[in-house]
Parts: structure tokens; sequence; C-alpha cells
């Protein structure tokens, strides 16, 4: 290869600058620190247990016995609420029995394409193929592919800069016209030569051992895709990014450690997943032209793929070792463009999940089950409490202090389990986006099933 010993230390350096500004994601917790989350998050429970039923529920009952109609709304929102504490007890159990697994060896590790689809992206994208020169992979098993989606900025400019500055690793491709992430990608899987894709969002920037722990996991053949752990690149950036970076936190160092356990982690993420080659050609024709009420899919990608292998026998698990740090919006609107685009493709997964289930294992299919259940139910549920708690504030306004308390106080349970992956105080921050998603993002849900066709990127 013809890397330059200048780019890459530039590359590792950069890499290190990043693990510098968040120290706090650079170290494994101790056991003790572990240890002491875990009896942090039990007490908790209790606590938080407690007060929802002697400060809200039983305040909700007396007006409710008052007004015979408020008990048709009330019961079921009381019982989604019992099973939600049940999941999440659940879920806390499993989370603990989590553990990464092994990462491969240089010695043996498979044939790596590493496929980064991009559009208008500008500098950032060199900055995420910098990210995998840099990391600890041998170089006559890695390939790099980049993908230039129609870009009308200069991101084809850096493209070429990287495939120009690591020859024989980095390979550009570029589509004249936008045609969207989901054929962006579609090109480097049939350019591709490795035995395993890695995807990664050209916002994105891997660890330097990134490649090596997502690779870890095909050991197994039953394991068709692994999910990395993606926390927030910007996170210093303002308020948004800080919310995000807890969510993300939360997102895939808890929820997605409990979903590997019993082998179906629901969405591979875009920003950093691997797929085993073999099987993404399996599915490959398929994942390409799919469509919804017979719209084209064209967003979604990421979590349609991880149904696609899902349904044909696949497992989905997931690589704590393997992180990546990605751009969020730092705005409103562009936080609720990224959300609108997950939650429609969230709906239309959903739905086909619901027919997917069937076919995994007996006890996988069974928590899952549940899962979906319990998780879905939450926002009939929530919209219907909506309605339920204007009615409650008119009869008892002081009765808005108490149930502000319990979205702070459960929030504030959940984002216990932040501390188990990193020692800090950003937690709050999670928080904080508690009560912002209920005030300022309660419309995107319900709009995304009205426009659940929709088409589009929605990221610039």
């Amino acid at each position: 290869m013809a890397d330059t010993p200048h780019s890459i230390a530039a590359s590792r350096a950069a890499l290190t600058e990043l693990r510098g500004t968040y120290p706090e994601v650079a170290a494994e917790p101790t056991k003790r620190w572990s240890y002491f989350v875990y009896a942090l998050i039990f007490a908790s429970f209790a606590a938080v247990a407690y007060f929802q039923l002697h400060a809200v529920v039983l305040r909700v009952i007396e007006i409710a016995e008052a007004h015979e109609r408020v008990k048709l709304f009330l019961y079921p929102s009381a019982l989604w609420a019992g099973m939600g504490f049940l999941l999440l007890a659940f879920r806390t159990g499993v989370w603990i029995g989590y553990r990464p697994h092994l990462p491969a060896s240089r010695a043996d590790a498979p044939s790596l394409t590493v496929i980064i689809p991009a559009y208008n992206e500008g500098a950032m994208v060199l900055k995420s193929i910098e990210s995998v020169v840099a990391a600890d992979y041998p170089r006559d098993k890695l390939e790099i592919v980049v993908i230039d989606d129609g870009s009308k900025d200069d991101t084809w400019r850096y493209i070429r800069e990287a495939a120009d500055r690591y020859p024989g690793l980095v390979t550009a491709l570029q589509h004249e016209k936008n045609r969207g992430k989901r054929e962006a990608l579609a090109l480097g899987f049939t350019r591709g030569r490795g035995e395993i894709f890695v995807t990664i969002d050209s916002d994105s920037v891997i660890e330097r051992d990134a490649l090596l722990a997502i690779a870890g996991p095909f050991r197994d053949p039953k394991v068709g895709a692994v999910a990395g752990k993606v926390l927030v690149y910007n996170r210093a950036s303002g308020l948004i990014p800080r919310m995000m970076h807890a969510r993300f936190v939360l997102s895939f160092d808890m929820l997605r450690s409990v979903e590997s356990v019993y082998n179906n982690v629901y969405c591979c993420p875009g920003a950093l997943t691997a797929l085993r080659a073999s099987a993404v050609r399996e599915v490959l024709e398929g994942w390409r032209t799919q469509t919804f009420l017979g719209s084209a899919c064209t967003f979604g990608e990421d979590r349609a793929m991880t149904n696609s292998l899902l349904d044909k026998g696949y497992n989905t698990v997931y690589q704590r070792r393997a992180v990546v740090h990605t751009l969020v919006p730092e705005a409103y609107g562009k936080l609720c463009k990224m959300l609108l685009r997950w939650d429609r493709s969230y709906v239309r997964e959903e739905i086909r999940f619901a027919r997917i289930i069937w076919k995994r294992p007996l006890v996988t299919m069974l928590i899952a089950l549940f899962d979906r259940i319990v998780t879905n139910l939450r926002y009939p549920i929530y919209y219907m409490s909506i309605g339920l708690l204007a009615f409650m504030v008119a009869q008892d306004p002081p009765v808005i202090i108490r149930i502000l308390l319990a979205i702070g106080l459960v929030s504030f349970l959940n984002m216990l389990y932040f501390l188990r992956s990193e020692r800090s105080w950003g937690f709050l921050y999670g928080v904080v986006y508690a009560y912002f998603s209920s005030i300022a993002l309660f419309w995107i849900f319900p709009y995304a099933v009205m426009s659940v066709r929709a088409k589009g990127w929605l990221t610039r």
C-alpha cells in the first residue's frame, strides 16, 4: 500500500484527540463501580415504584372514581405501566448478564470491505475514511469503498483526495445523480470483495480497535449482523447533542445489550454495522427493491437489512467494544428531520417484523413478543394519556406537579444505566431530554405514521 506515514499518523492523532476530549468513554468501569450502579438502579426501582403508586396513581384513582368515563382510560394506562416496569426489570437482569464478544485477532481476521455512502457530507467524509485507515486491521485483508451519491457540494473532491492518498486501499465510486442511501450501499455491496461488509456513515468516526472488535462475533456461523456502539461525536456542541448522547448510550449500551443476549438486535445501525457478505447476497435484491404500501423504500435501510437477515434465520448481536462516534443535529429542525426518518422506518419495519417474529427460535420469539407488545403499546397509551392528563389537571391543577415529578424520576431511573457505560454527570441530560421530548417532540410519531410512504434522506 502507498499509505504515507504522515497521513496515517495524522489519522491516528485525530482519534487520540477524540478520546482525549471524552476520557469518560475511554476506560472500562471497574467491577466495584458496576456493582454500585446495579445497586443504585435496584434501589431507584423501589423508590420510583413507591412514588408512582402513592403520589400519582392513588390520586389519579381518586379523581377517576368521581368520573366513570375516566376509568376507561385509566385502567389500560395502569396495566401498561405495570407491564413496563416488569419489562424494565427483565431488561435490567439481562443487561447485567451481557458480555461483549471477543474481538478477532490479526491472525484470524476475516477479509473486510468497509462501505461508506456519502451525500453532501463535505470534509467530514474524509475524517470518516481516515478513521478506517487508522484502524488496527491487517492491510492485506481490508478494502474501503466510498460512494458519493450525487452530492451537490464538495464531497466528491474529498473522496477523490482520500483515494489518491491511499491508492489500492480506498476505492471511490460515484452516482451522477442522487439515488438514495440504499442504492449507494447496494453499489458497495456488489463491488465489495470481503467476507464481511462493514457499513459506516460518512458523518461518523470509528475508534482504532473497532474493526477487529466487530469482526469477532462472526466466528459463530449463525451470526448475520453485528451492531456497533454509537456515541455522539459533537456532544460538546450544544444541548441537543448532549441530550442525544445520553439517549444513544441508553439505546445502545442498554437496549442492544439486552437484545444481543437473545440474538435479536432489532436494528443494526448505519453508523456502524458489520454484515456477513454471503448473507447480504442472499437478501440483496429483495432489500434493494423493497416497497411499502406501493412506494419504494429509500430510507431505513439499516433496520430493513436487519429484518431481512432475521427473516433468513440469521442472528443479530451487539458488540460493545466496537465504538463509533457520529454527528447528530445541533438545531431543533434538523433533529426533527432525523427523528421523523427514524420513526417512519420504525413503523414500516415493526409491521414487517410482526411476520418475521414467528420464525425465530422459541425463547427468542417469546421474549420478542413481550418486548414488542409492551414497547408498541406505549404509543396509543401515551397519546390517550395526554387527553387524560388535561382532564386531570382541570379537575385538580396540582396533580401536574406530581406528574412532572414522575416523568423526572422515571427518566432518572432510565438514565442510571448510562453510568455503567460512562462515569460522568452527562446522564442528567437524559432527564432533560425526557421533558424536552414530551413538550417539543410529541408530534413526530403521529406525523411519521401519516407520512410513512414519504421518501428522501432527510439529512440535509
